[in-house]
């Protein structure tokens, strides 16, 4: 079974090829690290969440949508609780890196957990680095490839620093590699362009 496409560069950097696209459901595609990614499965956390995996089929449909597995890859619910816990351990492990600090142990030790599952292949394709998924359990052997990407970028193997994003409901993690970095928001196509039509707002309203 096929899966996407790896990240250029050193051999831990596992992250896919960022999907100029966004899916069916409306999943946020647009950010270069993997992981980060799929923590936007969960958005607006500082609102109203928005929780955009309500279900295994759509699980499967954000792991087709990044190249990992196929449409009729199986996912059961227990896999979606799985996967829901390894999201948050992802985004409070990189919340804790962005404000200056480490993760928590036990997120730490979740994610290795995740990682000593890691089963796919990374093979050359025409050219492409694809992940082949093993025949059994490829859902979860999908997510282990999210978990050893989160290690990698939480580990300090990317160029760049990890943020936050500051736009006021967002809440997603984005790695900054803008020179001088002062990158702000997980992505100029939404948080951006919000915070955007906030400031002209204001500024139209202050006039």
């Amino acid at each position: 079974m096929t899966g996407s496409p790896a990240a250029r560069g050193t051999p831990t950097a596992v992250h896919s090829a960022t999907p100029a696209r966004r899916s069916p459901q409306d999943f946020r595609l647009g950010n270069e690290i993997l992981a980060f990614r799929f923590v936007a499965t969960l958005g607006e956390r500082r609102a109203e969440p928005l929780e955009r995996i309500t279900t295994p089929e759509q699980l499967r449909a954000w792991c087709t949508a990044n190249d990992l597995g196929g449409t009729d890859m199986p996912v059961s619910d227990a896999l979606l609780r799985d996967a829901r816990e390894l999201r948050e351990a992802i985004h409070r492990a990189g919340s804790a890196v962005a404000s200056g600090g480490a993760p928590e142990p036990a997120d730490e030790e979740l994610l290795n957990r995740w990682t000593a599952r890691h089963r796919a292949r990374l093979t050359l394709t025409g050219g492409r680095a694809q992940w082949h998924l093993p025949d059994t359990d490829p859902a979860r052997a999908a997510l282990a490839v999210v978990a050893l990407d989160a290690v990698a970028t939480l580990g300090g193997h990317r160029d760049g620093v990890i943020k936050r994003c500051e736009q006021p409901t967002c809440g997603g993690l984005f790695m900054d590699t803008s020179r001088g970095g002062r990158r702000r928001w997980c992505s100029m196509a939404t948080c951006g362009n919000k915070m955007k039509k906030a400031n002209l707002k204001a500024a139209r309203g202050g006039a």
